[in-house]
């Protein structure tokens, strides 16, 4: 398999210091892996222990699941479930021990790509998205009240956007005891492209221009310099991470890669 990656987080124009935390395995410019792995964080809790809830998870979810590469079966789905709660329950005993660490907490987005294949393990409101021939899925959903909302059919997505209460999350790695993580998985196809980014990035630029910039061709470098450029360029009111990688070619195929693709919650 042949990837290309980029990868890149960006203080912003307002923040003082950077909160998200990411990972990304391989690193810019290697083209021929096995797999790839990447994480994004987006770190909450102020006196810099968003920080630290963020840099724990990124740290403890690219040292547990480094080895998956088995997608096909039901125990690499459970791998990463299990590496989101046990990543929760860490950040959260630190929120016990440390009085000064009381109430941080950290979003927590892991994309694995090996053997044709992908799973994605999700934890509040950074995203993930998925471009394939031209169209612009979101895979994940967020952990959020106005989510919630648009669920329940008294926001719309538009109104959704703007609503006061946009930033507030349900659900997130360290809060509690226990989280629940949602799981996606699905095939992958030459000449995908995965974007994963947290919302310093998606609150500033809306889906339609996140889907004309990511069509534009250019290297995922580039694509990445663009994507934190224009939310800063629209306000940059928070820390900006985003992940590119593109599938440039794949050594096994699917068998029913001819099919329509769909990405399955578990």
């Amino acid at each position: 398999m042949q990837l290309a990656v980029a990868a890149r987080t960006d203080t912003g124009m307002i923040r003082s210091g950077n909160e998200d935390s990411f990972f990304a395995e391989p690193r810019n410019g290697q083209l021929a892996v096995e797999s790839g792995l990447f994480v994004v964080a987006d770190g909450m809790g102020g006196h810099a222990a968003g920080e630290v809830a963020s840099e724990m998870a990124v740290e403890l979810l690219s040292r547990s699941l480094a080895g998956v590469r088995d997608l096909r079966t039901d125990g690499a789905t459970e791998e990463v479930a299990e590496a989101l709660k046990r990543a929760n329950r860490a950040v959260y005993d630190r929120t016990i021990s440390e009085v000064e660490k009381q109430g941080m907490g950290t979003t927590a987005s892991v994309l694995i790509v090996a053997r044709g294949r992908y799973l994605i393990g999700q934890v509040g409101d950074s995203r993930i998205y998925l471009l394939r021939n031209g169209d612009l899925k979101q895979i994940t959903k967020d952990h959020s009240y106005v989510q919630e909302q648009v669920d329940a059919g008294v926001l719309t997505p538009e109104q959704a956007r703007y609503h006061p209460y946009s930033n507030v999350i349900t659900r997130c790695v360290g809060a509690s005891a226990d989280v629940e993580p949602d799981t996606y998985e699905g095939d992958i196809r030459t000449g995908d492209l995965f974007l994963i980014a947290s919302d310093g990035l998606t609150g500033m630029v809306d889906d339609r221009r996140l889907h004309r910039l990511l069509s534009s061709r250019a290297t995922p470098q580039r694509l990445v310099e663009a994507l934190i450029s224009e939310a800063n360029g629209r306000g940059g009111l928070d820390n900006i991470t985003a992940i590119v990688v593109q599938v440039i070619s794949l050594d096994d195929p699917p068998r029913d890669a001819v099919t329509k693709e769909t990405a399955t919650p578990r």
